[in-house]
């Protein structure tokens, strides 16, 4: 004997993830990111500065993380279909996924090609330099304004957020070393900074891969505790006993829990499966933001039933 009901507490518009509601925002950044890029390249040319090719070389991962978190919004708000009863919701997870991944390779080149800037010292320009990397750092500002609310929703958009975060520090990194370069001449600040911004690129890139790879392993929502959960459902009258009790995350700001409740027959006779699921939804809606809830409600006895099936 099964019911199940749908019990909704989410954070994305209607008919779109929480990714979604910042397209607007994510284009902006994405025509800031890209100008900069090509300023920064020319300027790193000119200047003969690694710290700008290294941010510029960041600024284009960026651009690309950018591309694919709004090509990913694109395909996670197609419409569910028979096989793909969720739509293409997890496209923005694995957007988040490849950010990680060029973020990574990114950090290893700017710190190997650090590493070479100490073998075969340049000679940086130290005062374009701080003209480039002002104009870069002053871009990364304005982008990070316009995704500060959208990182703390999706995981996609934390991904862009924590490129154009280290961006910014990378910047700020330029400027520093142009300055030192400007006023001793110690050619060595250049690649000091670099290193720097790949020693910063990568252990935000770590945390966001975790957290990305937690979604895709369906692992329970962090802010989920599952023990909890059991506990506030056993502590129902008339529930005996909870099993195949399961949390995970289809997308950013899409929680999904199931469970079957085993329920004594007398309780649910008296008070009926739509009352009873109504106080399991309003149980978990008063304690856990959780998008859909489905439960099956069991007589005491059934679990052996289905066991004896599945063998």
């Amino acid at each position: 004997m099964g019911a199940g009901h749908d019990h909704g507490h989410s954070h994305a518009p209607a008919g779109g993830t929480a990714t979604a509601a910042y397209v607007g925002r994510l284009r902006v950044a994405l025509s800031i990111t890209l100008t900069v890029m090509v300023v920064e390249i020319v300027g790193g040319i000119v200047a003969d500065s690694l710290a700008l090719v290294a941010d510029a070389a960041h600024m284009a991962t960026d651009a690309l993380g950018l591309g694919m978190a709004l090509l990913a919004i694109h395909f996670a708000n197609r419409p569910p279909t028979g096989n793909r009863t969720f739509g293409y919701a997890r496209a923005e997870i694995l957007a988040a996924l490849a950010n990680c991944l060029l973020l990574l390779g990114v950090g290893g080149y700017v710190l190997y090609e650090a590493i070479q800037r100490f073998v075969t010292p340049a000679d940086t320009e130290g005062g374009l330099t701080i003209v480039f990397g002002a104009i870069g750092l002053v871009a990364n500002m304005i982008s990070l304004t316009l995704l500060m609310r959208g990182q703390k929703e999706s995981l996609n958009v934390r991904g862009a957020f924590l490129e154009v975060a280290a961006d910014a520090l990378g910047s700020f990194a330029v400027i520093v070393s142009a300055a030192v370069i400007l006023t001793t001449g110690w050619q060595a600040a250049d690649p000091i900074a670099s290193l720097l911004i790949g020693l910063m690129i990568v252990p935000r890139t770590f945390k966001l891969l975790r957290e990305t790879l937690d979604v895709l392993l369906e692992a329970a929502p962090k802010d989920v505790d599952m023990t909890e959960v059991r506990t506030h459902i056993l502590e129902l009258d008339g529930v005996e006993d909870v099993h195949d009790l399961h949390a995970w995350t289809i997308t950013s700001g899409m929680p999904v829990l199931s469970a079957h409740v085993v329920v004594r027959s007398d309780v649910l006779s008296a008070i009926g499966h739509e009352k009873m699921l109504h106080e399991l939804q309003n149980c978990l809606g008063d304690h856990f933001d959780v998008e859909h809830c489905t439960f099956q409600l069991e007589p005491v006895g059934h679990a052996e039933h289905e066991a004896h099936l599945c063998h």
